[in-house]
């Protein structure tokens, strides 16, 4: 690794854990809060997700306006409108006073949730981009271990109310602002003079498949986000140090799966670690809805939260090696806007359906939309899927290779010659 590589790995890794700790102590809470200051019910989650996931929608629009700015400026302005948003969550008294923050917040985190994949790519070759995104998820979950450990302790003493708490978040997500904007101009692990120059706009046939597997785990996704917490909180009456202890023994958990992942998107590929992580999501969510207990519900939970982000790792990874380098990038803004188009249209009718049926019936409708994913999986084939700008692109690259490894006459570059 490079100079500048490894510096670019301590300021990205500084960054993500701060992010990882603003990111769970404010979901560890939010429900909670929620539920016993605001007092919303089980549709209104739904109600209050799909607001929350406009600003996802609307991601493409927003990097479009911002193209000229390079993706590590462009992360810490985002940071900054989380630790905006997250710092006065706790002014809120009603559903419509805690939307605004809501919006401003979620435009933050979700464009650091896709700029932070085309960050850490950028850091090393193809071959390991599975490897640094597993090792960054580790230091994400590690960060939300120890937000976690806060949470559960301040709570339990009294020492943090809602509030305070939410004011700290902001605070961490300001922290991982300053951290990511001095970020190196990388490319393959090695340094550029300048960023890389990135589409306002992208959205190519080729890419499909990537796209198609972003719709399927927005709208997954999204029902367990709604919905799952809420259950354990309104159902089985789980309070804030008792979530607490699920999240903090599921982020334990994870920081030593997603290394493991990442090293298996990187020797098995995307098509045999995505046909697993939705395997698993099946049982888990069927699980989920069909239980009666709240230590088989625990269970299942904790199943689905452990491998939670590694599908889009392995989406992300896979769309690397079908598109051009000029558009990874705003390819994933366009992915994180599609997962968003599912994310807003799925919530709102899940609360709508929980006005007549129970809770199982969306959490049965999100392992459908894993049995699709399956389905969509079987048909990866990165290297004869790739772009046709990425095979000219690729092309390129392997004769400006050779041409470095030979000399004129075809011999071996920097020979000595009589």
């Amino acid at each position: 690794m490079s100079p500048a590589a490894r510096r670019g790995y301590l300021l990205l890794g500084a960054m993500t854990l701060a992010f990882g700790m603003a990111m769970a102590m404010q979901q560890n809470i939010v429900t909670n809060y929620f539920e016993d200051v605001l007092h919303l019910s089980g549709p209104d989650f739904g109600y209050i997700t799909a607001i929350r996931e406009v600003p996802g929608f609307l991601l493409i629009v927003f990097t479009a306006l911002f193209f000229r700015m390079s993706i590590p400026r462009l992360t810490a302005m985002a940071l900054v409108l989380q630790a905006i948003g997250y710092a006065f969550f706790g002014l809120s008294n009603s559903f419509w006073t805690v939307a605004p923050w809501v919006v401003i917040s979620s435009l933050g985190y979700h464009t650091v949730l896709q700029t932070q994949y085309a960050l850490g790519m950028s850091l090393t070759g193809e071959s390991k981009s599975g490897t640094i995104l597993g090792k960054m998820a580790a230091v994400n979950n590690g960060g939300a271990l120890g937000a976690m450990f806060i949470i559960l302790v301040a709570f339990h003493q009294h020492w943090l109310s809602y509030r305070s708490s939410f004011v700290l978040a902001g605070a961490l997500a300001f922290v991982a602002a300053v951290a990511i904007v001095r970020f190196p101009a990388l490319r393959d692990g090695v340094e550029q003079e300048h960023h890389v120059a990135r589409d306002r706009f992208v959205m190519r046939r080729p890419y499909r498949f990537y796209y198609y597997l972003c719709l399927l785990d927005g709208g997954r996704q999204q029902i367990f986000f709604s919905f799952g917490l809420w259950v354990l909180v309104n159902r089985y009456k789980l309070a804030v140090p008792q979530i607490s202890a699920l999240l903090i023994a599921v982020s334990l958990c994870s920081v030593m799966l997603g290394p493991w992942i990442g090293r298996m998107i990187d020797r098995r590929g995307e098509k045999a670690v995505l046909g697993g992580i939705n395997t698993i999501y099946i049982i888990a969510l069927v699980g989920y809805a069909l239980v009666q207990d709240v230590y088989a519900a625990t269970f299942f939970y904790a199943l689905y939260s452990l491998i939670m982000g590694m599908s889009a790792m392995s989406s992300a990874t896979y769309l690397r090696k079908v598109a051009v380098s000029n558009e990874i990038a705003p390819s994933l803004a366009m992915g994180v806007t599609l997962q968003h188009a599912a994310a807003i249209v799925v919530p709102i009718a899940a609360g709508f359906i929980l006005n007549f049926v129970g809770y199982q019936v969306p959490f049965l409708i999100a392992s459908g939309f894993s049995v699709v994913a399956i389905v969509v999986t079987r048909r990866l084939n990165p290297l004869a899927q790739r772009a046709p700008a990425r095979i000219s692109e690729d092309l390129a690259r392997e004769a400006a290779r050779q041409t470095g490894l030979t000399g004129p006459a075809g011999g071996v570059a920097g020979a000595v010659t009589d």
